[in-house]
């Protein structure tokens, strides 16, 4: 669906790229792109130094399934790692930018930490001999775009370069990276609607278009594909938090939270994704985008707008407390001192995720309440679990975590999680044996057959 005409491209408008940034975006965007298109040189480019190394190494510094097999084609051929940014800069000709953009937890003012930003724009005007394409890979606040061009004028060597500024927000999901970018539900480009603007906008779709169909290529205007990510992102916390309030009412009523989902999903004006009632939602991305979205909303005067946005992240935040909550209650009102297995504590499955994690929020108050906890997570590092929790026992076995434990944790939705020998782990638990399904992703009266107190998200067993 093309919202705005662009210019068939009659050559090829590049043969160099880079990015500026080398994480969870920059590293598979980059790998996507230098596999679907062998005749552009893909150059990924960080300060950070042990995040190179780890790109060039045997052992890649994030996991997504399918990663390492386009990186095994691709790594040395026509994709390079390095922290010659200077370098990258001045020989490419497009240059995507995919830094840093946290939200501000410092200072008066709201919103996204943009310094990262800012210092990359300084870079792009230093290093430029000629005229470039910059890509906004980050997701950042509207306006972003107009703030970088009017740094890199002011600083660029001579007139007339021409740095033209277009949006191409990421939508790739933890887990499913690699899947969304060979098979997008749509790109969205957005430039300004000028010759300069829809030229740029003209080279982005041609790169684009060696794998993925024009139908699916969205080109819009400058703003709204920046305010487009934002909002994509608030719908579906939105979504989550919806049906997580109603598992609540559900519990006290004795209602079935998945049947109810079910009931919803099944009207085709609201469809059935994302109705899946659980601890809560995670990632860097949900929380930090809506709260950029609050700060916009309350930066143009819009308090009730910015209100509404607000509540998705505070039923989010009940949600977990109040799970974490249930498992003391439950467990006869007192957990100190008593041993629980924490299966998964990444986001989402297969991920190695742990920012923002719901597991986080539920261990701390496990902890303060004086639990011990014996972690099992199959991709998170063992360093990352005991920076958070210095006192938890990780575990390379859920057989060997459950060990003697009071009671089984569920916080992230692996597929393992499901087939587990649940028969096996209950005659080695100490007596009641209680599991807490944060994903509901098991069958409770199974479980309950064999003898756990089974607390599920959304219903009343």
């Amino acid at each position: 669906m093309e919202f705005r005409s662009t210019k068939t491209q009659k050559k090829p408008p590049m043969k160099t790229l880079c990015c500026i940034g080398a994480g969870y975006v920059g590293g598979p965007t980059m790998a996507v792109i230098a596999y679907k298109c062998s005749q552009i040189q893909v150059h990924v480019v960080d300060v950070d130094e042990r995040r190179i190394e780890a790109w060039n190494s045997d052992r890649l510094p994030i996991f997504e399934p399918g990663l390492q097999e386009i990186m095994d084609k691709v790594r040395g051929v026509n994709l390079f790692f390095s922290t010659d940014v200077a370098g990258a800069i001045h020989r490419s000709e497009m240059i995507f930018i995919a830094v840093n953009t946290p939200t501000k937890d410092f200072g008066q003012l709201g919103g996204y930490d943009l310094s990262a930003y800012e210092s990359v724009a300084r870079t792009i005007a230093e290093y430029s001999e000629h005229s470039k394409i910059i890509v906004e890979k980050s997701t950042v606040p509207v306006t972003t775009a107009d703030k970088m061009r009017f740094i890199i004028d002011a600083n660029k060597k001579r007139s007339d370069i021409v740095m033209e500024v277009i949006s191409n927000p990421e939508f790739l999901a933890e887990g499913t990276a690699i899947r969304d970018l060979e098979q997008p539900d749509r790109i969205l480009i957005g430039g300004l609607d000028t010759d300069s603007g829809n030229s740029a906008v003209s080279a982005l779709v041609w790169l684009y278009e060696h794998w993925v169909d024009k139908s699916k290529i969205l080109t819009t205007g400058l703003y709204s594909a920046e305010i487009g990510k934002l909002a994509s992102n608030a719908f579906l916390a939105q979504r989550i938090s919806s049906i997580n309030s109603l598992s609540a009412l559900c519990e006290l009523t004795g209602a079935n939270i998945s049947e109810v989902a079910k009931v919803i999903g099944t009207d085709k004006r609201i469809g059935n994704k994302f109705l899946n009632a659980s601890v809560g939602f995670g990632g860097s991305c949900l929380e930090k985008d809506i709260k950029g979205l609050v700060y916009l909303c309350e930066y143009y005067k819009l308090p009730e707008v910015a209100e509404y946005w607000k509540q998705v992240i505070i039923m989010n935040n009940f949600q977990k407390e109040r799970f974490a909550k249930n498992i003391q209650t439950t467990m006869f009102g007192n957990v100190k001192g008593k041993n629980i297995c924490i299966l998964g504590f990444a986001f989402k499955k297969d991920t190695g995720d742990i920012r923002e994690s719901s597991a986080i929020h539920v261990c701390k108050f496990l902890v303060e309440e004086g639990a011990h906890l014996f972690v099992y997570d199959p991709k998170v590092l063992d360093t990352d679990i005991t920076r958070i929790f210095p006192t938890a026992s990780c575990n390379r076995d859920p057989y060997t975590a459950a060990l003697h434990t009071h009671a089984l944790v569920i916080l992230t939705e692996w597929d393992e999680f499901r087939n587990l020998d649940y028969k096996r782990i209950f005659s080695r638990m100490k007596k009641p044996a209680f599991i807490f399904d944060g994903r509901n992703i098991l069958d409770a009266e199974v479980l309950s057959e064999i003898g756990y107190k089974v607390c599920s998200i959304g219903m009343k067993i």
